[in-house]
């Protein structure tokens, strides 16, 4: 693969720059209820030394109803600051089922203007495997300024993701399993229907993956999209059960020179609560 510190970064690349100065590491470490893992004490038994862990569910919109939304700047800006995160840092974000929650923080960090962040190719079970060094201490931290300019653009709510839905103008790409999508299998969140945002495309995040959880090539990416039916001439709109994955999709957009593409950060978890939404079964292909 080739190395860039703007959207994945190989685990060779990070250990070579592991010492930088101005480097920081961040593991974003996250799973499902049912994966029956506990994020933190993971980071706390065994991490890539400097990291910080980066708490999704806490770093978030908690006004809201919706699980990890967003945060608002503010609670960005004083969250990064304490973990000693700020202007001039190279970010390389990182997790420990190998390319899961890990794009949701660079596409966060995207989200508040900020663009030298890059997810490691692989994550913590690949930098395992090859030997890399782990320690269980918390770096010392020292406060760093950080400016952030949101990028609006780059995040779409219920009521634009509707409107797109009809119109047909962008495409709608969702990252969750294709039985899910279908309609076929139950959420994992209670409470929700089944299916999937007319006129949707489905590319299961799995699919962009090869079988050591690094990111496909470029033209191999190119080529699971157009599989899939998805329009790349036209813009995106990534979704999938709540935020999280969707990110894989966006960041495998990035890799292939897609600039315009935003996430739904309320996705299923917000489009399959609300009866009045319309819903679509099977697998989509001839919406």
């Amino acid at each position: 693969m080739t190395d860039d510190p703007k959207t994945l970064v190989s685990t060779d690349w990070l250990a070579a720059h592991l010492r930088d100065p101005d480097l920081r590491i961040l593991d974003a470490s996250w799973y499902l209820p049912d994966a029956g893992r506990n994020a933190r004490a993971e980071y706390n038994a065994a991490h890539i030394p400097g990291a910080r862990f980066f708490d999704i569910d806490e770093i978030s919109d908690q006004r809201s109803p919706l699980p990890h939304m967003a945060p608002p700047t503010e609670k960005f800006m004083s969250r990064m600051r304490a973990m000693g995160v700020g202007d001039g840092h190279q970010v390389v974000v990182y997790d420990g089922a190998g390319m899961f929650s890990a794009p949701r923080v660079w596409w966060t960090f995207r989200l508040m203007g900020k663009t030298d962040v890059a997810v490691l190719d692989g994550g913590f079970p690949k930098w395992l495997a090859e030997g890399h060094e782990v320690e269980d201490l918390s770096p010392m931290i020292r406060d760093r300024h950080m400016t952030v300019s949101r990028q609006n653009h780059l995040v779409k709510d219920v009521t634009q993701v509707a409107h797109t839905s009809k119109l047909r103008q962008a495409e709608i790409i969702d990252a969750r399993s294709a039985a899910r999508f279908a309609g076929e299998a139950p959420e994992p969140r209670p409470g929700l229907r089944a299916g999937h945002i007319p006129g949707s495309r489905n590319v299961p995040f799995g699919t962009l993956l090869n079988s050591d959880n690094t990111m496909k090539s470029p033209a191999d990416l190119r080529a699971v999209f157009e599989a899939a039916g998805v329009d790349l001439s036209k813009p995106a709109i990534t979704t999938c059960g709540s935020g999280v994955t969707a990110a894989v999709l966006s960041l495998a957009l990035e890799r292939i020179g897609h600039r315009n593409h935003a996430l739904y950060d309320g996705s299923w978890s917000e489009w399959g609560m609300y009866d009045d939404l319309p819903v679509q079964t099977g697998n989509g292909k001839k919406g």
